[in-house]
């Protein structure tokens, strides 16, 4: 497994991490089993950065990923995040919440459930709106000084919020959704984050899994699966966005690839400051994805994809509007 570094002076990591927000929620029925010999898979691979959050569950996920690495902690790089509240009532409605008591009651809440004492790197999941992002990453920073963590990240902060963060404690890893059909932060997210030596964490590589070119109409979803509410899975979005799909599997099966390799591999050719954390919960999508690390892409394909897939070009919103007004911006 190759690796890369995280931001100017941040940690070494698997050049591809692992999400693992998909074994506990969100899509689909889980098998518990499997998912633990999927991480542990990943640690047989070299693939060292692991990618959890308290609101996946919620908190069955770190429990989940706590119990596959409690006997090889050592091998593990483990990221987890705060941040996004659901209501007890309802678990579909979300909240932010970044003040620094929560700050804290969180870290010591995800150090138990992950049975660790040192969270590698711990994101704010979502920015808080009521809180100064001093003040949050001004606990954070307290957080590491105690040695409860090691590194700090955002996630989907946009360029002023990085900015001002770094300005009390430097921002190790800006964690957002980037891929093929996600472009967004090439609008000057991705320059900054090199200016100001932070690592870029690129979730959801493969577009949710629709990059992979596995799915040809909306009823492929279990019912419980969240992209049956999500814009871009929805009717003629849809549709459009099977059409760009099937230009990923063509040029890739042009190059002896799989779908999710060469998606996989332009994310990796972007930039050296990049490192995807492609999601999965089954043993042979996370070989499929380790393997596009050594893909040979040639550089003509990689600028006739970014071309293919201009930003704007897919059909839909990331998000429901809900989660939209959670981004910042």
């Amino acid at each position: 497994m190759k690796r890369r570094r995280l931001g100017l002076n941040g940690p070494e990591v698997s050049a591809i991490g692992l999400g693992c927000m998909g074994m506990s929620e969100f899509y689909g029925a889980g098998d518990e089993q499997e998912s633990v010999a999927t991480i542990h898979r990943a640690l047989e691979l070299g693939i060292d950065f692991l990618d959890t959050s308290d609101v996946y569950g919620p908190y069955t996920n770190e429990e989940l990923v706590g119990r596959a690495i409690k006997d090889r902690r050592e091998k593990v790089f483990l990221a987890t995040k705060f941040g996004i509240v659901r209501d007890p009532a309802d678990p579909k409605k979300r909240g932010v919440d970044g003040s620094p008591a929560y700050v804290r009651k969180s870290a010591e809440a995800s150090l138990k459930r992950l049975q660790v004492e040192t969270i590698d790197l711990y994101y704010q999941h979502r920015v808080d709106p009521k809180t100064p992002i001093e003040e949050t990453v001004g606990e954070m920073a307290r957080l590491v000084e105690e040695g409860k963590v090691r590194y700090l990240g955002l996630s989907e902060a946009g360029p002023a919020t990085l900015e001002r963060a770094c300005k009390v404690h430097q921002i190790t890893a800006l964690q957002t959704e980037y891929s093929l059909w996600s472009r967004e932060p090439e609008d000057g997210l991705l320059a900054l984050c090199e200016k100001l030596g932070t690592g870029f964490v690129a979730y959801s590589p493969l577009g949710r899994g629709f990059l992979t070119g596995a799915f040809k109409s909306p009823d492929d979803f279990e019912p419980d699966d969240f992209r049956r509410n999500s814009p871009r899975f929805q009717g003629e979005n849809f549709q459009k966005n099977l059409a760009l799909v099937e230009k990923v599997k063509e040029y890739a099966a042009g190059v002896g690839l799989t779908s999710s390799q060469l998606a996989l591999a332009w994310v990796l050719a972007e930039s050296e400051n990049i490192v995807p954390i492609p999601g999965t919960k089954r043993r042979k999508y996370l070989e499929e994805n380790a393997a596009a690390v050594d893909a040979v892409v040639p550089a003509e394909l990689v600028e006739k994809l970014s071309a293919e897939f201009p930003l704007n070009s897919v059909a839909g919103e990331r998000y429901a509007p809900t989660m939209m007004g959670l981004l910042n911006r």
